[in-house]
């Protein structure tokens, strides 16, 4: 195989996963606090020997986590949270704490404030939040106060990761931070409303198509490359 079947084929790689990663974002535009994924294409060029010249391939390993706001639709739910702006709730799962945009919370049997998948939210310190047993009504204020019948007893935690770049998408809408993360000041939260999915479907739909009309495109590129060199090794050989 030569060089230029060679950077081709590291293209379509690249191209394969660039289209896995959209129709994994089209699949969530439904989906409570989702993140869209996208991936960045590099170069990677390669000495050769002799007086050839060098060789580009194209690299397709970096992701990039886009945090636009998405929507908010109200739902009236006592125990659903909105962050308007930047930061993360911060949930302790069994790998560790993690970072999530998905404000869709219920108490538990002891009273502590967890996600659908029983992951407990945590409080500005990193502990859990406790809901007290006898409140007739939870309010949260704007900068992340709870308080039971007028009464304070918790503050919810809104958190950034100290390397945002270094963001890494996990399982559904969880995040871990390799970097650690940092409690956000002046955070602003809402109650009785939910956060949507950032997708933006026509333009997703739209980067599918481009994407799979650029693999199309290096693939007759590699079945035209292919025949000359059969045509080639054919004249050769006569």
């Amino acid at each position: 195989m030569d060089n230029a079947n060679y950077t081709s084929l590291t293209r379509q790689s690249g191209l394969m996963r660039e289209m896995q990663i959209v129709a994994h974002n089209i699949a969530n535009i439904s989906t409570t606090g989702f993140r869209k994924e996208g991936i960045v294409f590099s170069e990677f060029v390669r000495r050769l020997e002799g007086d050839e010249p060098s060789l580009s391939m194209a690299l397709a390993n970096g992701r990039h986590i886009s945090l636009r706001q998405g929507g908010l639709t109200q739902t009236n739910g006592t125990f659903d949270f909105a962050i308007e702006g930047d930061g993360f709730f911060l949930v302790e799962t069994p790998q560790g704490e993690r970072l999530t945009r998905a404000g869709h919370f219920t108490p538990n049997a002891e009273g502590e404030l967890v996600t659908p998948d029983g992951y407990r939210l945590l409080d500005g310190g990193g502990a859990p939040i406790f809901i007290p047993p006898d409140a007739a009504k939870v309010a949260l204020g704007t900068d992340g106060t709870l308080s039971a019948d007028g009464l304070a007893f918790a503050q919810v935690g809104v958190f950034v990761p100290a390397d945002p770049l270094g963001l890494q998408r996990e399982a559904g809408t969880l995040f871990r931070s390799p970097a650690g993360t940092e409690p956000l000041e002046g955070a602003r939260l809402v109650q009785g409303y939910l956060e949507e999915s950032n997708v933006d479907p026509i333009a997703e739909v739209a980067r599918m198509i481009e994407v799979q009309r650029a693999y199309e495109l290096g693939q007759s590129f590699i079945e035209r490359e292919d025949e000359r060199i059969r045509a080639v090794v054919q004249a050769l050989g006569k």
